[in-house]
Formats: structure tokens, C-alpha cells, sequence
């Protein structure tokens, strides 16, 4: 099993950033994959980023390119998410979640954060 927490949202104007925070308890943190999705009402869960085991290898949705960066601190048990340039289309609550191998879909993922709500004024 793996808890997951995230942190970091709230309320910014559009063009400001944010860091999203998520911290890992359980199994070993470097056994998953860390990716981060989004949902926004009347709309389906959005792939946002993914990052590998070890960090070296990371992914975006288009969306996101560019504006954003995903990291984790292995001795913190943590992943992250810095999103620059928010705009108000990036409105949706935010989940950070864990998979074995790399995926964009929501259904690879085994665990799953409460989620953190980002809200960008325009």
C-alpha cells in the first residue's frame, strides 16, 4: 500500500505559479512511477505529467509543455509539480498518483491522492 498527500493548491491569478506537493508513505517510493492528473468540472480526468523511478525520465501533456515541471526528492518521499504562467483553463482539482510502469492513463495508476484544489482567477 501507498498513501499519498497532496498539497500546495489554492487561489492564484492567471499568469502567476504554483507548487504542488505530494508525499509518499507505505512501500518503497522509488518502486512507482509518480504521475499527476487533473479534473476540472464537467470535464474527465487529464493526464497532466509523470516522472520515472529515479527521476530521469519525465513526460507532459501538451497542455501543460513548457509550463510546468514535475520532480521528486527521494529522501523526502516526495513528488512535485511547479506550474508557471497558470492559466484559467488550469482550474481543477490536482491528484497525484502511483503506477509500476509509465502511463498517461488514469487506469495504470494503483494509488491515488485525496487531490488539492487549484483555482486561477482571470
Amino acid at each position: 500500500q501507498v498513501q499519498l498527500v497532496e498539497s500546495g493548491g489554492g487561489l492564484v491569478q492567471a499568469g502567476g505559479s504554483l507548487r504542488l506537493s505530494c508525499v509518499a508513505s507505505g512501500r518503497t517510493f522509488t518502486s512507482y512511477w509518480m504521475g499527476w492528473f487533473r479534473l476540472a468540472p464537467g470535464k474527465e480526468r487529464e493526464f497532466v505529467a509523470a516522472i520515472s523511478r529515479g527521476g530521469g525520465s519525465r513526460y507532459y501533456a501538451d497542455s501543460v509543455k513548457g509550463r510546468s515541471t514535475i520532480s521528486r526528492d527521494i529522501a523526502k518521499n516526495t513528488v512535485y509539480l511547479q506550474m508557471n504562467s497558470l492559466k484559467a483553463e488550469d482550474t481543477a482539482v490536482y491528484y497525484c498518483a502511483a503506477a509500476s510502469r509509465y502511463s498517461a492513463g488514469a487506469g495504470e495508476y494503483d494509488y491515488w491522492g485525496q487531490g488539492t484544489q487549484v483555482t486561477v482567477s482571470s
